[in-house]
């Protein structure tokens, strides 16, 4: 057990060490190749189930939501031009229509289909990392984003809830919990927001210039840990709570870059990257043979990623063809959230072994051709004149 536990621990840390310069080397993104390592590691039997290693995985992917909130600029979305939030909302509305009709179309299971609309921004944090939080497409992929994160981390709380209970008053005391819980967190950003306009040196107490404790980030793990138990006691879906966590202190303390670059660095550095591994080894090299698995798992991206790219036809009058295919792209890799319903799906008997494998493979390659392509057309931009 402990010969195991070394050897765990000694091929992380080889494989956090090492991932950049795989990815250079095969001039890849670093998340996918953190992904198809862990899986490879997995096979060869050096990287197993651990619970040590499940746990903290997890607290990486609650971190890699915690990130994708700070990326997240109330001001900008509040003080958005009407129009832009009417083609977000456009733009989601027609990416569920569209999944709806490709999933009956090819007769895909039903979780499958409600599968195939999710968002999430978990990697898109990642991406305004590497190019730039200033980029026009980032901006509008945010917007977008985080409407349909919102959005879908409720049909996921309210998925996993129904596949327990069924439709009860259970499902209704859950929904109702959550609609709650926004409206509280609403009154009290808006309570916040005058607290501090009155009191601004409230900021400075909070979070002092020249303080040698790391009071701003021992401040910014309390509110992502208290937010996590929040939704724990609430049994709610803990990736929201992170998720508002990093809104709350990107909408209080935006104007501390420092913060943002610290805890990045930390997201970026260790725990993210221990989550992407995690999710590469969950995944069985050994189903890639059986019959079904590879042709479905493509069928499945292929039309998640059609879905998006005809529903980003709406962005093109307002942020032009190549920035509407960008925000598509960077609005196609669900992985987290993907995973969580093949997940719930397979344990509670509503997708089947194979399916399971097809799903958990697709968000995989999701990733594998949206960062690839946007990387494409990312280095193109920077050639042109």
């Amino acid at each position: 057990m402990i010969h195991t536990n070394i050897t765990l621990i000694l091929t992380l840390s080889l494989l956090i060490w090492s991932s950049p310069f795989v990815s250079k080397l095969f001039r890849l993104p670093i998340p996918p190749v953190e992904i198809i390592l862990g899986a490879i590691f997995a096979y060869i039997g050096l990287v197993g189930h651990n619970q040590y290693f499940d746990l903290i995985a997890e607290v990486g992917f609650l971190y890699l939501m915690f990130l994708a909130g700070m990326e997240v600029d109330l001001k900008q979305i509040t003080k958005s031009p009407k129009i832009v939030i009417q083609k977000s909302i456009l733009f989601l509305f027609l990416m569920v229509i569209f999944s709806i009709v490709f999933g009956f179309i090819f007769d895909l299971n039903a979780i499958v289909i409600i599968s195939m609309p999710l968002i999430s921004i978990g990697l898109l944090a990642s991406l305004s990392k590497e190019y730039g939080k200033e980029e026009p497409w980032i901006k509008l992929a945010f917007i977008a984003g985080v409407l349909g994160e919102i959005a879908s981390i409720a049909a996921l709380t309210i998925f996993d809830v129904a596949t327990v209970t069924g439709f009860s008053i259970a499902l209704i005391v859950k929904i109702t919990y959550l609609l709650l819980f926004i409206l509280v967190i609403y009154l009290l950003y808006k309570m916040l927001h005058l607290l501090f306009w009155w009191y601004p040196e409230l900021k400075s107490i909070l979070v002092p210039k020249r303080d040698t404790s790391a009071q701003d980030i021992r401040l910014s793990m309390a509110l992502f840990f208290i937010l996590i138990a929040v939704m724990l006691s609430l049994e709610l879906e803990l990736a929201l709570g992170a998720f508002i966590a990093g809104i709350a202190i990107s909408a209080f303390f935006h104007h501390e870059k420092e913060l943002e670059e610290k805890m990045s660095s930390l997201g970026f550095g260790f725990l993210v990257p221990l989550f992407f591994i995690h999710v590469g080894a969950s995944f069985d090299l050994n189903a890639l043979p059986l019959d079904g698995v590879i042709s479905g798992a493509l069928l499945i991206t292929f039309l998640m990623l059609v879905s998006r790219l005809f529903a980003a036809i709406v962005f093109k009058r307002i942020s032009g063809s190549k920035d509407a295919l960008l925000v598509a792209l960077s609005l196609s890799m669900p992985l987290t959230l993907l995973v969580a319903v093949a997940t719930i799906g397979y344990e509670t008997k509503l997708l089947d072994l194979l399916t399971y494998y097809q799903l958990i493979l697709a968000s995989i390659f999701e990733i594998l051709i949206s960062m690839t392509i946007i990387k494409t057309l990312q280095a193109r931009k920077k050639l042109s004149p």
